[in-house]
């Protein structure tokens, strides 16, 4: 077949726009040939469960699907009745990007709090776990926190923590929407298990797409009370794949040694250079931390247009200007340096 993109292009939209990471397409290339059993009964999904068990601990179970908001939409069903709730940030995936899925496929109300960076506490989940035994409300059964989160910001393990205990004390879960997990991993310099296992988590959605895989995350069962059917309920919902192998041995690939670390390593890395470029320049405001692989800037009056025809990038905050830089596994120091000086370029 011809190629028909330009295979030396990279933008600042989203680490989705990023092609598979090589090691992980000599994965699937290995994965291929001859038969294995379908769904799941396949040797690649077999190691998988051990790789989990290495980063999460011996009762950590995965159940591999073909994306985020599959992870995310099944994990919530799989521990709320039909009358439960989720407690999220108001700018969390599975409220604003993902099209009403928790909603339409599961039937989940999510009780939504605003933040100022993204990340739930205590008190702000307090807003919303309410009304326990009142027939009149949806009942909150689930927090679900994102690692890092949609405004680039990380959860400490003792703030999973302060978030696990309150939920378990109220009788509820607390589900982990990891779609960037591996850059909070990298930006913290502690293992996965440090801030979900060890702190508390009950449920993951374990991200790989946004690091380098062709497509593929899993729903990670850190507390096995916790699997209220998994099983069934990703075949319901369609997450069920009969090739599993080449999902799996993605995550195989990713996750076995330090690929994963790797990679969200120099994403990370590649976010503080485009900070450290373009913060000081006139005019340009840095609106957020930046602690992972995005950058949320303001730029001057018309700075912003000067720069899409050439990049793609995407509006964040229409009202103020503000826009989203993300940064991926194949961002280079050039593409970085290239967009500094477009920027520079553009406010003098």
């Amino acid at each position: 077949m011809t190629r028909l993109h330009d295979a030396d292009r990279r933008d600042f939209a989203s680490d989705n726009y990023a092609g598979i990471h090589p090691e992980v397409l000599e994965a699937i290339a290995a994965a291929n040939g001859g038969h294995q059993t379908a769904y799941g009964e396949d040797v690649y999904t077999s190691r998988l469960q051990e790789v989990t068990a290495q980063h999460f601990g011996d009762g950590a179970s995965a159940f591999p699907v073909f994306n985020g908001t599959g992870a995310n939409v099944l994990a919530l069903q799989s521990v709320l009745p039909r009358w439960g709730a989720v407690v999220c940030a108001d700018t969390a995936h599975i409220h604003t990007d993902e099209n009403g899925a928790p909603e339409r496929v599961a039937g989940i109300k999510l009780l939504t709090v605003p933040t100022p960076d993204g990340k739930l506490t205590p008190d702000l989940v307090a807003a919303q776990a309410w009304g326990f035994g009142d027939e009149h409300r949806a009942q909150p059964g689930v927090v679900s926190i994102t690692q890092s989160t949609e405004l680039g910001t990380v959860y400490t393990p003792d703030e999973v923590r302060a978030l696990a205990d309150q939920a378990h004390d109220l009788g509820l879960r607390l589900h982990m929407d990891g779609a960037r997990i591996s850059n909070a991993a990298a930006a913290l310099d502690l293992p996965l298990r440090a801030f979900t296992t060890d702190a508390g988590v009950d449920l993951l959605s374990w991200g790989g797409t946004k690091n380098g895989l062709l497509y593929g995350e899993a729903v990670v069962v850190l507390d096995p009370t916790a699997d209220g059917g998994l099983a069934y309920l990703r075949k319901m919902d369609m997450q069920l794949a009969s090739k599993m192998r080449f999902v799996s041995a993605q995550l195989v690939a990713l996750y076995e040694g330090d690929l994963w670390l790797r990679s969200a390593q120099h994403a990370n890395a590649m976010a503080a250079r485009l900070r450290a470029g373009i913060e000081h320049l006139p005019g340009v405001q840095v609106t957020r931390p930046t602690q992972a692989n995005g950058l949320f800037v303001i730029f001057p009056a018309g700075v912003a247009d000067v720069l899409r025809r050439r990049w793609r990038f995407y509006d964040w905050t229409v009202e103020t200007g503000e826009v989203r830089l993300m940064c991926s596994f194949d961002t280079t120091d050039a593409d970085v340096d290239e967009l500094v000086a477009a920027v520079a370029d553009a406010v003098a």
